[in-house]
């Protein structure tokens, strides 16, 4: 064998094996596969809207227009208006956001640049854990603890501040739409933090230093270089703690006192009302015949808004990522 032979042989096999291509079945199961769980789940929720949307039909037709042109919502008759649940659930979520979305993202602020070091898995892990506490227990606590303080000290402080000016008018119980807002911030809160806290870590270090190298100052550098990259990430804590918020059932149905005819509407802070998910729950044991399916109307309902919300919610996550892209 010459030597051309002994150095051409290796190369052969070497362009031989790199000719190759890989086998490609394995691709393609795992292809199939997932196509297979995207289409499954696909079905489920479509037939979980279509059995929504088809039980609500007799609602519908029982309570007509009366649906969404009348203010008494009374289970069990014909007297059946969503309006009340409607603004009760939207104004009980937006109170809750004004009060959990500044503490929220302070709180993940505070970790991350105020608190030392050695505290902040601490104070972390006490924070995730108060995102995984039981509705009900937020419920008892705001029924035994929180409304009997808003009634006795609260409440009464607020309409003597502000001289019984609207919102802070009318008769109070402690339970109500304030209550509830209370409540539903403290539920949310946590998930704003740990998500807002989140996404700061994750926060290039290089253009935090760049920053500081020009002359910035901490409030500088939280203002014009954190939060602007925190955007998107931001927005997607508070779009989650809304869904948790319009959802919420058991707490709402403990703390909010219902709907009345004294206080149909939730017009001020210390009126009583209730939500579409807390009504939901409450009247669920009286389900008979045409009428409990105004209960499957509600869940439509309540389906329409939380999707329109998440909706709006990526679009505006959707936009801000193209600003920094």
């Amino acid at each position: 064998m010459s030597s051309v032979d002994i150095h051409s042989q290796p190369s052969n096999v070497v362009t031989a094996g790199r000719g190759r291509t890989p086998p490609t079945s394995s691709d393609r199961w795992y292809q199939l596969v997932l196509w297979a769980i995207a289409i499954f789940v696909g079905v489920i929720v479509l037939y979980f809207v279509y059995l929504l949307i088809s039980d609500s039909i007799p609602g519908w037709q029982l309570a007509g227009w009366d649906f969404f042109t009348t203010s008494r919502w009374l289970f069990g008759t014909s007297a059946v208006s969503a309006w009340p649940l409607i603004l009760g659930t939207l104004v009980s979520t937006m109170l809750a956001l004004l009060l959990a979305v500044p503490i929220g993202i302070g709180s993940a602020l505070a970790i991350v640049f105020l608190i030392p070091r050695r505290l902040q898995l601490l104070v972390s892990s006490l924070i995730e854990l108060l995102a995984v506490v039981p509705s009900i227990v937020y419920g008892v606590w705001g029924a035994l603890v929180l409304a009997h303080w808003l009634s006795s000290t609260g409440q009464p402080w607020l309409q003597s501040t502000f001289h019984g000016s609207w919102p802070f008018n009318g008769a109070y119980v402690g339970y109500g739409i304030m209550l509830g807002a209370v409540v539903l911030g403290v539920m949310i809160m946590p998930i704003i933090t740990a998500i807002s806290r989140d996404v700061i870590v994750a926060v290039p270090r290089e253009l935090i230093e760049g920053a500081y190298s020009l002359g910035a100052t901490r409030g500088q550098v939280i203002r014009k270089v954190i939060l602007p990259n925190c955007k998107s990430g931001i927005t997607g804590a508070i779009v989650l703690a809304t869904g948790r918020a319009l959802g919420e059932t058991i707490a709402l149905a403990t703390v909010l006192g219902g709907v009345t005819n004294f206080s149909p509407f939730p017009d001020r802070l210390f009126a009583t009302g209730s939500t579409l998910a807390a009504e939901i729950a409450i009247d669920f044991g009286q389900f008979t015949g045409s009428q409990g399916s105004t209960l499957f109307c509600l869940a439509v309902m309540l389906l329409v808004i939380v999707g329109s919300i998440t909706y709006a919610g990526r679009s505006i996550i959707r936009r801000s990522q193209r600003q920094f892209s």
